[in-house]
């Protein structure tokens, strides 16, 4: 009965052992699985980490990117308002500019009224010498010569003043000038006998007018080159406004690229906060589960 009641109790032990065999290798496996999970896991944090730190060395370029752009930032204000004084400058040399071109035009009328002027007497001296002697006849020659040289700057004259068209009221004053003129030339060719003395003087007062002429004919061309050049740097002044106004336009279309560029990164930095904290709570509750 004792041996029968061993057996009973090594049975009953034996069930027991494989129960506790049983209870233990699930537990192992349950270790195991719990063991992969937390393998699992730590991968995921090592990728987050390193994902964390690529995108705040991300960030940190970004930073930089944004500081960069904010100086240069300041540094297109900067440049916009002095691009804003050098257009007000401009603008001032612009009416400078203008006032001088109107002096010019003046002037121009003056010399072309004196011109006039001149050519009606180069006229007169033709019309008393042409009785004159082989002596005035060379005389004549010369004047008439000059009297073409005079025509065609008179030409070159009439060509600049259609521009501003301010001298039309001066020719016609000029055209009845020259019908009182013609009157006179009647009234000189009866003194003709008695200027025939004055031609010597004539011939004098000649060589002085026709160096004049001479002075006023450069006076001219001079004028006309720095008008020219006032208009060449005027279009160079205009240009240079407009590229300006040009980079102006660039620097606030890059702005606004830049302004949205930084909101999509605030987005992202936003997500990825919350997937890290996200995270940060999963990890604290796996630290949880495994304690």
């Amino acid at each position: 009965s004792t041996i029968q009641k061993q057996r009973q109790e090594l049975r009953l032990l034996i069930t027991e052992l494989k129960d506790r065999d049983k209870e233990l290798n699930d537990m192992v496996a349950v270790h195991q699985r719990q063991l992969l999970a937390w393998e699992d896991d730590r991968q995921k944090i090592l990728t987050l980490a390193e994902r964390c730190n690529l995108l705040n060395n991300e960030l940190n370029k970004r930073n930089e990117i944004i500081k960069s752009l904010t100086k240069r930032l300041k540094f297109l204000e900067s440049q916009q308002n002095d691009s804003k004084t050098t257009f007000e400058n401009t603008q001032q040399k612009f009416k400078e500019l203008s006032q001088r071109v109107t002096d010019a035009t003046v002037h121009c009328q003056a010399l072309e009224e004196k011109n006039q002027s001149l050519h009606r007497s180069v006229l007169e001296l033709s019309a008393k010498t042409g009785q004159l002697q082989a002596r005035e006849q060379e005389l004549l020659t010369m004047l008439k010569l000059k009297d073409e040289a005079i025509l065609e700057t008179t030409d070159h004259i009439t060509e600049f003043t259609c521009k501003f068209r301010k001298l039309e009221s001066a020719l016609r004053a000029a055209k009845t000038e020259e019908f009182s003129l013609n009157k006179e030339k009647q009234d000189l060719k009866l003194r003709l006998k008695e200027l025939i003395l004055e031609t010597n003087k004539l011939k004098d007062d000649l060589c002085e007018k026709m160096k004049e002429n001479n002075k006023q004919q450069e006076e001219i061309t001079h004028l006309k080159q720095e008008n020219g050049c006032l208009r060449n740097e005027l279009t160079l002044i205009v240009e240079k406004a407009k590229r300006k106004d040009q980079l102006l336009q660039f620097a606030k279309s890059k702005q606004a690229r830049t302004d949205a560029e930084l909101s999509s990164l605030r987005q992202i930095y936003v997500k990825q906060q919350r997937d890290l904290q996200f995270l940060h709570v999963n990890l604290e509750s796996s630290q949880e589960l495994r304690q």
